[in-house]
């Protein structure tokens, strides 16, 4: 069987940018072993695969080892590849997901992401994360990844996790999120998965369901702007809209071919 395969930059205006994620269309849902054999060949943080169903999309997204329950930079991906390269005529595309009904629109050359709220709770750290860490964070929240809050943005670029350590823990499905106010944006994040093939996750949308809320109420502001400080970068147009949130950007095609499976 001939698949067509799409390799998407998602929360970039550059190729090598943001984070890379394979968008694969389907006629008809595959065995999940198949999908997550092709996520495993892929070797992307995120494969989105997808069913179009008429009225909506019916989206699903893998990493190497498991199926997530949402995923901002795959939805990303699949709207843009959507739009740009299947000439799919609907103002609003409207995902069928885990997390919901999903509704992504386009304005101007970016992708808005209408994603649920998770605002993060007070909590402890556990041990082994607080042990994997080089610098400890002043305050620990969760929703479902832990949002550790630190003083200045060169904090999180210092940040080294000891990944004998860290991957003592499972979160699944969930990671572990560092954040400081920016410099030069609002606030800044990176994203770090235990027991994951990649450790540190270029630019998670999916964290961005936490940290909007968070930081809207911090500087008292609904709409911000974001930066995820990885080694390829990440920039984020955010909204805090109560129960939910929007997360925008854009994406660039890096490659368009093709996949066989038996």
């Amino acid at each position: 069987m001939k698949l067509d395969l799409y390799q998407i930059d998602a929360f970039t205006d550059k190729i090598f940018g943001g984070n890379p994620a394979c968008v694969v269309p389907l006629k008809d849902w595959l065995s999940n072993d198949i999908l997550l054999n092709i996520t495993k060949e892929n070797a992307v943080a995120e494969t989105a695969f997808f069913v179009d169903k008429g009225d909506k999309i019916h989206l699903r997204w893998f990493t190497p080892e498991i199926e997530m329950d949402l995923c901002g930079h795959a939805t990303l991906a699949t709207a843009h590849c959507l739009k740009s390269i299947l000439n799919y005529s609907k103002e609003e595309i409207v995902f069928e997901t885990l997390s919901g009904n999903l509704t992504v629109f386009t304005k101007n050359d970016s992708y808005f992401l209408d994603f649920p709220s998770r605002i993060p709770k007070t909590t402890e750290l556990p041990e082994i994360i607080k042990e994997s860490l080089n610098i400890q964070p002043k305050e620990v929240y969760k929703s479902r990844d832990y949002l550790l809050v630190y003083d200045t943005e060169q904090d999180i670029k210092n940040i080294k996790i000891n990944r004998q350590i860290f991957d003592q823990i499972n979160l699944d499905p969930g990671g572990v999120i560092v954040t400081a106010k920016g410099d030069n944006s609002d606030f800044v994040s990176r994203f770090f998965t235990p027991q994951a093939s990649i450790l540190e996750d270029p630019v998670t949308g999916s964290a961005h369901c936490s940290l909007i809320p968070f930081w809207s109420q911090r500087l008292e502001k609904k709409e911000l702007d974001a930066i995820q400080i990885s080694d390829r970068v990440g920039l984020l147009k955010c909204e805090n809209k109560n129960d939910r949130v929007i997360i925008g950007g854009k994406a660039k095609t890096y490659s368009i071919g093709n996949l066989w499976i038996e």
